[in-house]
């Protein structure tokens, strides 16, 4: 295929394929994805669950000269071992038990295109000696095939382990890793471009609403920075889920810090929802349903400590006022100011890092941020 002759801007380039920040990370893949793109290079993108590896595939794809042809996308870790090389080759029929036809494979399916392998590395050892023979040859042959079949393809592979570590360990051939790895793109976590979470916020609130044909809500300041300062485990996609969650749960059109942080304890977005040919056991309805259920632990947990509190701080004072007949009524403090001094102490301990303050305090985040507002702390 000859090289892309489309010129545009790395902004335009972005927003035709949906890559959103302003990071200087983002710029300096963006511009490494459009020098790229045009030629057949293999291409090797690493990075955790959910940062986008998807995303920067399409955009080489769409940026060559294959964009007229189909991007076929296979996650290697969802197939089963056993069938993994016939949904890559295809078989002929009655090649074994339950070949009941002909069926083509990927690599024929994405003939003239490209093929993204996401999770590469969970590509069992016997595969990747047929798999590296077929991507230096392209060309291949069918499982009980006695003839090869000749492809023009191009190579988009994606991992999310480090696959020079798993070479060392013997789990993934060298030669392959070598072959694949001609131009790597690393994607950064979400946590290390902090910078463009408030870009993707907006960007994904606005499009959710549209979708659904709802209000665009108002997010507060505190809502802001607890989602800014959120280490975000399942990066974008984690983010994406959240986002979505609070504005389907939301009655008064302002997501606060309230909204939000019921989503975020210990929340694990499953490798289910990505947007790739192999489709999994839960549903996005499932996933919907999951998360308002552990919206309505949080909340009850958050009573649960807060009656604790209340009880605790309550024998306290029992115990302390039946054992002293000398106390005088000017030595009671009211709960309200002691709690209120304390929040304000370990703010300022913490400098303002409200999760470090909440842990101090052993109380959740989500509470301390109400205990901010109810006593009007600045």
């Amino acid at each position: 295929m000859g090289e892309s002759i489309i010129i545009m801007t790395i902004e335009e380039f972005q927003k035709k394929f949906g890559i959103i920040g302003k990071s200087k990370q983002i710029k300096d893949l963006v511009d490494i994805t459009m020098q790229i793109a045009g030629s057949d290079i293999s291409v090797l993108i690493n990075g955790e669950s959910g940062t986008g590896k998807e995303v920067f595939a399409r955009a080489i794809h769409g940026f060559s000269g294959r964009a007229s042809k189909k991007l076929v996308g296979v996650n290697c870790g969802a197939i089963p071992e056993g069938i993994l090389e016939s949904e890559l080759f295809g078989h002929k029929k009655g090649s074994f038990t339950g070949a009941v036809d002909d069926r083509k494979g990927y690599f024929e399916i994405a003939d003239g295109g490209t093929l993204f392998l996401d999770e590469i590395g969970e590509m069992p050892l016997t595969t990747q000696v047929k798999f590296l023979r077929a991507l230096e040859t392209k060309e291949f042959m069918r499982l009980g095939s006695e003839t090869v079949t000749k492809v023009d393809i191009r190579v988009i592979a994606a991992s999310n382990k480090d696959l020079q570590r798993e070479v060392e360990a013997k789990r993934f051939r060298s030669d392959l890793f070598f072959r694949l790895k001609a131009v790597t793109l690393t994607i950064p976590p979400l946590r290390d471009r902090r910078e463009d979470i408030n870009e993707l916020i907006n960007h994904f609130v606005k499009s959710f609403c549209a979708d659904n044909n709802i209000p665009i809500p108002q997010i507060s300041i505190d809502a802001y920075e607890i989602l800014t300062n959120y280490d975000w485990p399942g990066n974008i996609r984690e983010l994406k889920n959240i986002l979505e969650t609070a504005i389907a749960l939301n009655k008064d059109g302002v997501l606060t810090a309230d909204a939000f942080l019921p989503l975020m304890a210990d929340l694990k977005i499953e490798e289910e929802t990505r947007n790739l040919p192999i489709h999994l056991n839960k549903s996005p309805e499932s996933l919907d349903r999951e998360m308002i259920y552990r919206a309505l632990i949080e909340i009850k947990k958050d009573l649960i400590e807060l009656k604790q509190a209340f009880q605790q701080k309550n024998d306290k004072f029992e115990s302390h006022n039946g054992t002293d007949d000398n106390l005088s009524v000017t030595e009671i403090i009211p709960l309200e100011k002691v709690e209120k001094e304390a929040i304000i102490k370990a703010l300022k301990y913490t400098k303002n890092n409200k999760r470090k303050a909440a842990g101090l305090l052993n109380i959740s985040e989500r509470t301390l941020y109400r205990k901010i507002e109810e006593y009007g702390i600045d």
